[in-house]
């Protein structure tokens, strides 16, 4: 079981919030250039054979690489259930990287795929929290929230277009 990166719960003290949520932050952004990474590795894969083998392959080193890690970290004694839809997590991952490597070997190239996956992922980022889906704690977006997002639009639409 992995810790939270951010402990928004009573009693912390605001450094200890702040660290968390700088540490949060920065684990975001590193796993957004290891997505970029990714899709390009998996263009590339895709370009020489084909999605689906570039899945295949890009799934089944990652299973492998999963597993040991898996193996070398200690875990709770008594994990919490998991609900039935988390244990299919895989399917959108797949169809991801099949997507996203036919995007990338399209006009619309890296920056195109990447803005409009990030735009992808912000849209239903905010549904899901506005909304609670998926377990996750309700939280009605700002003012800034819609702004943030129609920045990100406008700059897909800019990279796209442009």
């Amino acid at each position: 079981m992995i810790p939270p990166l951010v402990d928004r719960g009573p009693g912390r003290p605001a450094l200890g919030q702040a660290l968390g949520q700088s540490i949060g932050a920065l684990a975001a952004f590193v796993a957004g250039l290891l997505l970029a990474l990714m899709i390009a590795q998996n263009g590339a894969l895709a370009r020489a054979t084909d999605p689906w083998l570039a899945s295949w392959l890009a799934h089944g080193v990652g299973s492998l690489v999963a597993g040991l890690l898996w193996w070398l970290t200690p875990r709770a004694p008594t994990p919490e259930a998991a609900p039935r839809w988390a244990w299919f997590g895989g399917l959108p991952g797949a169809l991801t990287v099949v997507l996203a490597a036919l995007c990338l070997n399209s006009p619309l190239g890296m920056a195109g795929t990447l803005a409009l996956l990030l735009l992808g992922q912000l849209l239903f980022g905010a549904l899901c929290d506005g909304l609670g889906w998926l377990g996750l704690a309700r939280r009605r977006p700002s003012g800034m929230d819609a702004l943030a997002a129609l920045l990100v639009m406008a700059g897909a639409l800019l990279i796209v277009l442009g």
